[in-house]
Parts: C-alpha cells; structure tokens; sequence
C-alpha cells in the first residue's frame, strides 16, 4: 500500500507543523471552552471539516484525570526484571507462543510482506495491550484536547489533536468509536494519532484502518512502521544487532527496548 499522504493529510500535517494564530493555552479548567473555539478555528485552517469539527472537538470534555496521570508517569524508571514482571510476564509468553500458533497464516503473510520477525509483532502486541485486551477505554478526542490545551506539551499533543481529527474525515472511525489510553494512543498496540494516520494499513482488505477492532490491521500497520522506520528484514533485534536501533523509533524508553527484545526472543524459543 503507497504511503503517500492524501491532500487531507499533507495539508493537517503542514499546518499543525507551522501552528498560525494558535490556541491559547491554559493550566486550570477555566479556559478550556474558549480554547476550543481557537482550536476549532485552527482546525478548519489546517483542512479539517467543520463536520468533524462538530463532532469530535466541540463535545470535548477537560478531563482532570488525564492532567494527574500526565504529571504521574513512573513505570519507564523500572528495572529490566520489574519491567518484565509488569509488562511481559510468564503468563505472556505462553499466551504470545499460542497467539502465534494459531494466527500463523495471517503472521506469515505480514512477515513476508514486511520483513517484521512475528515474534516482535506479538511482543509489542502483549506489552502494550496485553495482546488487545487493555487497550483503553478513555474518550481520545476529550483526552487530546485536555493535553492539546494544557500548557506542559501544547505544541505536541495540537498536532495529535489535528491528527485524530484527520483520521475522522478519512473515514477510518466515528469520534465515539476513538477510545484509548490516557495520553490519547489509539488501538491494540497504541499507535499515537500522528503515526496512525502515516502508518496504519488496512491489512484486512475491508476499506478502512481500524487498530481499535482489527487484529489484522494491528498487526499489519505495527509491522509497516517498523519496516518504514529502518527494519531490516531477516536481521537480529537484539542489542548489536541492526534492528535493535528501530525498536528506539517505537518506545524511546532504553527499559522498554530491551525488554520487547528478550520477550521477542522467548516467544520465538
């Protein structure tokens, strides 16, 4: 599937790197829905439908938990051993080893097409969502907003704020259907809204990108990032070896690299 990006896309993605007349920011709740009229103004700049705007920004709620577990984040501080206690336990690896087992043909096809080991795709599918069952149930459009309008990372989460918006008017999923994690990652491996709307692919042929209900679209867009971040197909992913470097591109967090290495590597024992 080309990766060129559509009108739509190119459009967001240059306006949201660029931001004119931005939203003005804000540390308290007081702010926020005269911040979503500036937003929806720069929205419309950057190409999005007054559609989508309507119906996925405007209902936006300032989520104050989203503000705490923003302030919170503790667990890339952990060791190798306590990560892989939290992350990519036992119990995963035999589960991660049936995954495997049963869904061969449709790993086969995507490693073929790839050349992403299927080891690495059910290690980030189990440490991310616990192979799809924790994948989130927080609003994406309230909790990107809240983030988007908060002073601490404005600039980035604008740009995810656009993006999400973006992956609406393609037609990918209805703003209620966008439901995640609470920094707004969306689906079974937690694609930011950015590089779900760059990388995800319809690896189930259905016309659509969904990494919320699509084990093959997971699985396929997990494996086009890798691949279009550097993978090699065929080399190692350990520490040395060449792709260890593109598992960084994935989870910059050196705790979360090795560990997805030594949990790929038991999955394929």
């Amino acid at each position: 599937m080309s990766l060129a990006l559509s009108g739509l896309t190119a459009l967001m993605l240059g306006a949201a790197a660029v931001p004119a007349n931005a939203a003005q920011c804000g540390n308290s709740a007081a702010g926020f829905d005269q911040w979503k009229q500036q937003m929806a103004q720069e929205a419309a700049r950057a190409g999005i439908s007054q559609r989508t705007i309507q119906s996925a920004l405007m209902p936006a709620q300032y989520s104050r938990k989203v503000i705490s577990l923003d302030r919170n984040q503790h667990s890339m501080n952990l060791s190798l051993d306590a990560f892989m206690k939290r992350r990519a336990p036992a119990s995963f690896v035999s589960k991660g080893k049936r995954i495997i087992r049963q869904n061969a043909g449709l790993l086969n096809s995507i490693e073929k097409r790839y050349g992403v080991q299927k080891e690495v795709l059910v290690a980030i599918w189990g440490m991310e969502t616990g192979f799809g069952a924790n994948s989130g149930n927080m609003p994406v459009f309230s909790s990107l907003a809240t983030l988007s309008y908060d002073c601490r990372r404005s600039a980035f989460f604008t740009e995810e704020l656009l993006a999400a918006m973006a992956i609406v008017d393609r037609g990918d999923m209805s703003p209620n259907q966008m439901r995640g994690a609470w920094a707004g990652e969306i689906g079974q491996t937690q694609f930011l809204a950015k590089n779900y709307l760059r990388f995800a692919v319809d690896g189930d042929g259905d016309g659509r990108r969904d990494l919320i209900r699509s084990k093959a679209d997971v699985l396929a867009s997990t494996a086009n990032f890798l691949r279009q971040h550097g993978w090699r197909p065929g080399a190692g992913y350990q520490q040395g070896q060449p792709n260890f470097a593109v598992l960084r591109e994935w989870n910059r967090a050196g705790v979360y690299q090795k560990a997805l290495a030594l949990f790929a590597s038991q999955l394929a024992n």
